[in-house]
């Protein structure tokens, strides 16, 4: 019997960690599946999604720059899903296309269980107000937070972020501002933001940074990034989002199979290659 099909789409793709990840979920769980990446055309994302479906795909990731096509090709979505406005895991059964976002349980599964900070009652900063943040809020406002400052480089768009979020949880502290306005420091702060994708960092006060807090970079890279690097000049504690990456990961195999993969088990295994690549 051939084994169940699964990819993660995206363009570009060659260089995605998932089918590594989820051939270990695979492994240490027993599951017979086949996951591969799959290369979409800027404008084909909803035609390759319908071919891989035709040929029998069971599931698929959808990573940059089709989350929001995924959100909009889904005939059903997960609440978190809604929110987000956003999807980067489909599930396909019985002619559904079944859409949910991963990624800020991930990011919050991470942070609370790897990193083993809890979020309840601390102040949180988080950077920007784009598809990144928006997928983390519900999940961090489920932790509930004393309070969520949502900093932006356009003021109106934390501001909307921050409208969403009052409705959401009414017991949380909500503040809205510019990068700029920032002062005070803060228990946790998450970058959201894409700036570290060109190794830059949002203008951001020395002063949000204690020598307790945790700075929290949603992107990974093989190198800190410069939002991680500014952090640590200032003594903050540093994570970067290879966690949230193998979370969201296990999130989204779990829906798919019905079973949790040993999550903590596989970062550790590509911490550890991680650190010997670059020794």
């Amino acid at each position: 019997m051939s084994a169940d099909q699964y990819v993660v789409i995206g363009n570009p793709i060659a260089h995605s960690k998932s089918p590594a990840i989820h051939a270990r979920f695979a492994e240490l769980t027993g599951q017979q599946l086949d996951y591969q990446r799959l290369l979409a055309p800027l404008d084909g994302f909803g035609s390759t999604v319908h071919d891989f479906i035709a040929k029998g795909g069971k599931g698929a990731n959808v990573t940059l720059p089709f989350k929001l096509e995924a959100f909009a090709l889904a005939t059903e979505l997960s609440e978190r899903a809604k929110i987000a406005g956003a999807v980067n895991t489909l599930k396909f059964e019985q002619g559904r296309i079944y859409g949910d976002n991963t990624d800020g349980i991930g990011l919050v599964a991470d942070i609370v269980r790897n990193a083993g900070i809890k979020l309840r009652g601390k102040r949180l900063l988080l950077l920007g107000a784009g598809g990144a943040a928006r997928g983390a809020l519900l999940p961090l406002l489920q932790e509930q937070p004393a309070a969520l400052t949502i900093a932006n480089r356009t003021l109106a768009k934390a501001q909307d972020l921050q409208q969403q979020a009052r409705s959401l949880n009414d017991h949380c502290e909500l503040q809205a501002c510019r990068f700029e306005d920032l002062q005070q420091p803060f228990d946790v702060i998450i970058n959201a933001t894409s700036a570290s994708i060109n190794d830059d960092v949002p203008p951001l006060a020395a002063t949000v940074f204690g020598k307790d807090t945790l700075a929290y970079d949603m992107m990974y890279a093989a190198t800190p990034t410069a939002f991680l690097r500014l952090a640590a000049s200032h003594g903050a504690q540093c994570r970067d989002g290879l966690g949230m990456l193998v979370e969201q990961a296990a999130v989204a195999f779990a829906l798919w199979r019905g079973v949790r993969p040993p999550s903590e088990q596989v970062l550790a295994e590509m911490r550890a290659a991680l650190l010997a690549s670059q020794a």
